[in-house]
């Protein structure tokens, strides 16, 4: 029977952040209007064992302007734990093609788009792969796994959001911040940029790592796979992003839409995120009626999944733990 290979920085070898392990697969997935997203699959226990049992499945779902090559480390470290692990690019940045005239800007015209193509890459995969099915969001997508979970557009058996973008930092009602961000759009051109440099309004590109992680080895990585693949790179978000993000966020605040999701969530955050806000993730929590909040000081920057070894190691454990008792393995459910 496969079990855990070991623990995570301590016990077990590191991987090189800066190659695709041998395991895993590259690939793209054909969308239903024809464009292309890019995707990784590493395959599960069975599939290197046929005398193993199938642990389940784990798609993983990055951020704004990220792409999967980020969490190789962790993507592989779910596949040692017996998983077969997916990870998806979104229309639209790295390596699933651009959306705006300019290939820098993060753009998208509404984020039914994101959602529709996870619904139906959802679909797909669900047939293709052994259950149980969890998924893990990232920032961005994890707003949008909480969006796609609410709206029933996916069905996981367990759901996990690292530093969900369920607000921004900026002051101000939802609303009335929407309004804004509409007026802006059309006063303008909706594709230019809303800021000029990095993931936040005003920081720095020299003070991003300082908003993202502690660790500088993993922070280098990013540059590294940049450089490698220039057409993962990608710069600020456009106003229509901003606004569409605003009125995603407007459909999570209606009554009844969180309080209704029987999904179990576990929602992972720090409390003095640079990037998302920590108050409206606690809200969400509080609203979820299967939701576990686990949550750091300042130890925590806002890519959890790439801080230091002792809050990464915690953070790993925290959703071994979470997925052992939401998603247990197949023999063992069936025991219970």
């Amino acid at each position: 029977m496969w079990r855990r290979r070991g623990m995570i920085s301590g016990t077990r070898k590191a991987i090189d952040r800066r190659a695709i392990p041998a395991a895993a697969h590259e690939a793209t997935w054909v969308a239903g209007d024809g464009h292309l997203l890019r995707r990784i699959d590493w395959p599960g226990a069975h599939d290197e064992d046929p005398n193993a049992a199938p642990r389940g499945s784990l798609l993983f779902l990055p951020g704004r302007g990220d792409f999967y090559e980020k969490y190789l480390e962790s993507l592989d470290y779910w596949h040692s734990e017996g998983w077969r692990v997916t990870a998806l690019d979104w229309r639209g940045q790295a390596g699933s093609g651009r959306l705006a005239s300019d290939p820098m800007t993060g753009h998208i015209g509404d984020f039914s788009v994101w959602l529709d193509d996870l619904a139906a890459f959802w679909r797909a995969w669900v047939e293709a792969t052994p259950a149980p099915h969890v998924i893990v969001g990232h920032s961005m997508g994890g707003h949008l796994v909480l969006r796609a979970v609410a709206e029933k557009k996916i069905n996981p058996v367990a759901a996990v959001l690292s530093a969900p973008m369920l607000g921004f930092l900026t002051p101000g009602p939802n609303r009335l911040l929407h309004k804004v961000a509409e007026a802006l759009c059309r006063f303008g051109s909706p594709e230019r940029v809303a800021w000029k440099s990095s993931e936040k309004p005003g920081a720095t590109a020299v003070a991003r790592n300082a908003l993202l992680t502690h660790d500088e080895a993993r922070y280098g990585d990013e540059t590294y796979w940049k450089v490698e693949r220039p057409y993962l790179g990608m710069g600020p978000g456009s106003w229509r992003w901003v606004e569409r993000a605003y009125a995603s966020m407007l459909v999570l605040d209606r009554p009844g839409m969180l309080e209704a999701v029987d999904v179990p969530v576990l929602l992972l955050a720090t409390r003095h995120d640079g990037l998302v806000s920590w108050k409206a993730i606690e809200k969400a929590a509080r609203r979820l009626p299967r939701a576990q909040l686990v949550s750091w000081g300042r130890e925590a920057r806002h890519e959890l999944l790439r801080e230091s070894d002792p809050v990464r190691d915690k953070v790993m454990q925290v959703i071994d733990d979470f997925l052992d008792r939401m998603a247990p393995w197949p023999e063992e459910a069936e025991a219970s």
